[in-house]
């Protein structure tokens, strides 16, 4: 889960609320080594927000869609192959960033989850494991994306807001900027940007909400999936 490193976690505290949303996000990531390699990243992944629930799919090019969820790939095969397929499933590696990622929260903390729709199954992720799975247990950063009240402590900037209800916050510190576009109905960030005056690393979030909201909701369709943890993907 990518956030940039001035979004640490909340405290428990009482959960602010925000309005539903559904959101198309993009991340870009570009690092100049030491060798002087140029790294670039990018990709994207849907979110759907709704009250007590965060949902987060990546979103894969059709070149390699195939290889995580397109069931005709395996018409061909022989059942003795799918069998041996079959056998082997259980050992097989966990690549949790294709997966449906499920925030839940209840009694005030966060529980997660990921869902592999073409195996039809959950994968529970005990807290001990968040680290092995990029989650920082943060039910806010999670929400919001970045906390609010992180947020809040960055300085408003003059900078022009493109989107109307949003304001652009900022600091430089030794070298080290971080902007964020907040919008304050939505209560979610439009873009976070952080970097170094230098060039030697840029990260750049764009959110952008879609008009209308999902009305069929995964996390409602899961009844039949089998329950799995973590630990049953190890060797």
């Amino acid at each position: 889960m990518a956030v940039p490193a001035f979004a640490q976690a909340s405290k428990p505290q009482p959960a602010a609320q925000g309005p539903d949303l559904d959101l198309a996000i993009r991340y870009y990531t570009r690092v100049l080594t030491a060798e002087g390699v140029l790294r670039e990243s990018r990709y994207d992944e849907t979110m759907l927000r709704r009250r007590d629930h965060v949902w987060v799919a990546r979103v894969l090019p059709k070149e390699v869609a195939h290889d995580h969820g397109d069931d005709h790939a395996h018409e061909d095969r022989g059942a003795a192959a799918q069998q041996a397929s079959a056998r082997t499933h259980e050992h097989k590696h966990f690549n949790y960033a294709v997966l449906s990622r499920h925030v839940v929260r209840e009694g005030g903390q966060p529980r997660l989850e990921f869902v592999d729709a073409r195996e039809r199954e959950v994968v529970a992720i005990a807290p001990a494991d968040y680290d092995n799975v990029n989650f920082d247990g943060s039910w806010t950063n999670a929400f919001f994306l970045l906390d609010p009240q992180s947020v809040a402590a960055l300085p408003l900037s003059n900078r022009p807001s493109p989107a109307p209800g949003a304001r652009w916050r900022e600091r430089e510190r030794n070298g080290v900027f971080q902007r964020v576009l907040w919008d304050e109905r939505k209560m979610i960030p439009l873009v976070v940007e952080s970097g170094d005056r230098q060039g030697r690393f840029f990260q750049r979030i764009e959110v952008k909400p879609r008009a209308a909201l999902a009305t069929v909701l995964p996390w409602k369709g899961l009844q039949g999936y089998a329950q799995k943890e973590y630990a049953d993907f190890l060797d």
